[in-house]
């Protein structure tokens, strides 16, 4: 059976597709397989929401000259 010419693109994109499907197919039902596991919640996260301690996050420091200001004005730079 030989594919005439002028179907011959469709036939390649229609191959193509179905193989991308069943590669994307395989590895979306070997995910839990190969993914890490969850990371284990402890009852005082549950408790508070989830939330980390803000606190305790470094401070940040800007380096660098003024604040960024958008120019809303395109014709003055």
């Amino acid at each position: 059976m030989r594919i005439r010419e002028e179907n011959r693109n469709i036939f390649l994109l229609a191959t193509v597709t179905l193989c991308c499907g069943v590669v994307a197919g395989t590895a979306t039902l070997l995910e839990p397989v190969f993914g890490q596991a969850p990371a284990k919640v402890s009852e005082k996260q549950v408790a508070d929401g989830g939330r980390g301690d803000v606190a305790a996050q470094p401070p940040v420091r800007v380096v660098g000259g003024p604040v960024f200001v958008p120019n809303v004005n395109p014709r003055q730079r």
